[in-house]
């Protein structure tokens, strides 16, 4: 049976997490991501935080740092969350509406990530109604383009984990609640392909076909998956050729990068870098790189979870540890030493699709482990 020592209510902290839903924050949209941003904002600073907003650039919305009153300059615990969603807009009132259906709650990033970034932050202001401080400062970065790769986030993040000794990312629980430890790394590619386009009836010979390159290329490249060594790359976008009877002279090709550790990283990236054409007389430039480096399980990762796993026995939460595939700014953090504890946000499932939600029995004990890492963590 679960233990719920600070008396919480499940439907009070959904309450509290309706209007973050109901901001829709593609993060695509800059204007309505910073709709979100402006809620967050207000709420940190109505709490007692000190919060600084980020403008935001290239087309997307603004972050937040926000820290608690105590604790100085010192190194304490870092909270990261997103407030962008993968979500177009008009998903909330079409195909994915708010609503509760026995013990689900269903919305657009209720679970991927706002119900989890919510509770951080109702954390911080449980504790402060009680009046009560927490051993170490937290500090809060809220980022807005998560879900394309936190392109313009990631120095914000990392400068701010300077400052940290512990990690706590509310990205979802995972498989029944599990907390992650170990994420894959990953990277972003596009492969551009260049050849001679040509009348495919009266000059065909004359052509060289950039489709044909990049047909080769694709072979390539999803051969360079390696199941046994963790490592996936997907192309997943390709497109070329203006019409059918022209050879097309321009193709090219979107490729993502999955890999288990720092070494596979760097071959992989090196390998996708340097491809080099098979046709003659036609030209490849690949662009991209290395995005997330791979966040492994150490003994200070295995600390943090071992610690988090203690609290949760004491409110009868079961919390297993898993490795999983997908990347978030925890790899980031991960990389540089800190211990980082992943997906301790709403424990939910099926993030970004039509079926995503969030499980209602399981806010108050979220809510609960979260205030307990935070008034437990030196």
């Amino acid at each position: 049976m679960q233990n719920n020592p600070f008396e919480l209510d499940a439907m009070d902290i959904l309450e509290g997490i309706r209007p973050w839903v109901e901001i829709e924050s593609p993060t695509t949209e800059p204007d309505a991501v910073n709709r979100l941003v402006d809620l967050v904002e207000g709420e940190f600073e109505t709490a007692g935080l000190q919060v600084e907003r980020i403008p935001g650039r290239g087309q997307r919305g603004d972050h937040l740092r926000a820290r608690t009153p105590w604790g100085g300059d010192g190194p304490g615990i870092l909270v990261l969350g997103h407030l962008d969603t993968v979500h177009p807009l008009g998903v909330l009132h079409n195909q994915l509406p708010l609503r509760i259906e026995g013990n689900l709650v269903y919305g657009p990033g209720i679970a991927d990530m706002k119900g989890g970034a919510y509770l951080a932050l109702n954390a911080v202001r449980y504790l402060m109604a009680q009046g009560e401080t927490t051993p170490l400062p937290i500090t809060f970065v809220y980022n807005s383009d998560e879900e394309v790769g936190s392109r313009t986030s990631k120095a914000l993040i990392e400068e701010t984990a300077r400052q940290a000794k512990h990690v706590l990312v509310c990205e979802p629980g995972r498989n029944g609640g599990s907390v992650v430890t170990a994420r894959k790394g990953s990277g972003r590619f596009t492969v551009s392909v260049t050849g001679r386009p040509s009348h495919s009836g009266t000059n065909h010979a004359d052509g060289r076909s950039a489709l044909k390159e990049l047909a080769h290329q694709i072979l390539q490249l999803e051969a360079m998956t390696d199941y046994e060594r963790g490592i996936t790359v997907n192309v997943g976008v390709a497109s070329g050729g203006t019409r059918p009877n022209v050879v097309p002279g321009e193709a090219v090709a979107e490729v993502d990068l999955r890999m288990s550790t720092p070494e596979t990283a760097e071959e992989m990236a090196g390998k996708i870098l340097g491809l080099q054409p098979i046709t003659p007389d036609v030209a490849i430039a690949v662009t991209g790189q290395l995005n997330r480096y791979p966040y492994t399980k150490n003994e200070a990762i295995e600390g943090l979870y071992q610690h988090a796993k203690r609290l949760a026995a004491e409110i009868g939460l079961d919390l297993p540890d898993i490795a999983t595939g997908g990347g978030s700014d925890g790899n980031f953090t991960a990389a540089m030493g800190l211990p980082t504890l992943d997906a301790l946000g709403a424990d939910g499932a099926y993030a970004h699709t039509y079926n995503e939600h969030i499980f209602l029995d399981q806010l108050v004990p979220r809510q609960t482990l979260l205030i307990r890492l935070m008034q437990t963590l030196m």
